[in-house]
């Protein structure tokens, strides 16, 4: 006897346009597909656990209050992205105290190559005074000492590997604005990592 298919899963687009009449079960099943990613985000932004599960919850109650307008110019997954990078963002400015100073984006690129490594790559050999562990931890440390909006377009390029314009969609600002962070973030890492360099 054959077995019954099963009914296909809905997309994006669908499930949008079901919460947008109101449907909480369809946002939830939104939530279920994303949680796990949205929450690594948010995780290599503010190196909490708590704080990540408890910013998800905020950023997943703003889509959900906002989901009206959104109107499919982007996919759901940037557009929720978005929201999350923004609370997430806005979090780490309040906790903030003093702050390190924020590079002016709108200074020109000159011959700023958006190529450039941020981080050391070279193999280690087995003599080498630094161990990949060590790297690992003082190149993580480094990155919570950016600035959120540093922090953010760093995550977005080096771990999660979005493009220019993805991470532009998400911010909400220009490619130039983003390879401007991207630049000086980058800088700002290779000096507070200068040793590690000195040591590969």
């Amino acid at each position: 006897m054959p077995l019954e298919s099963e009914a296909p899963v809905p997309d994006d687009g669908e499930l949008v346009t079901r919460c947008q009449r109101g449907d909480t079960a369809a946002f939830n099943e939104l939530v279920t597909r994303y949680r796990g990613k949205i929450y690594a985000m948010i995780y290599n932004m503010v190196h909490n656990e708590q704080d990540a599960w408890d910013l998800a919850q905020d950023g997943f109650l703003k889509a959900w209050k906002s989901i009206g307008r959104f109107r499919g110019q982007s996919s759901f997954y940037t557009w929720l992205y978005r929201i999350m990078m923004n609370v997430t963002i806005d979090s780490l400015r309040r906790k903030q105290v003093g702050g390190e100073t924020e590079f002016d984006d709108s200074i020109g690129l000159r011959n700023i190559d958006p190529a450039s490594l941020t981080t050391p790559r070279a193999a280690l050999s087995p003599n080498d005074k630094i161990s990949g562990d060590e790297i690992r931890s003082r190149i993580d440390a480094a990155i919570t000492r950016l600035t959120p909006d540093h922090r953010a377009v760093i995550l977005m390029r080096e771990i999660d590997g979005m493009e220019y314009q993805e991470i532009a969609d998400s911010l909400g600002c220009s490619i130039g604005t983003v390879m401007s962070r991207l630049f000086y973030a980058r800088k700002k890492m290779q000096t507070m990592l200068k040793d590690v360099y000195e040591n590969l």
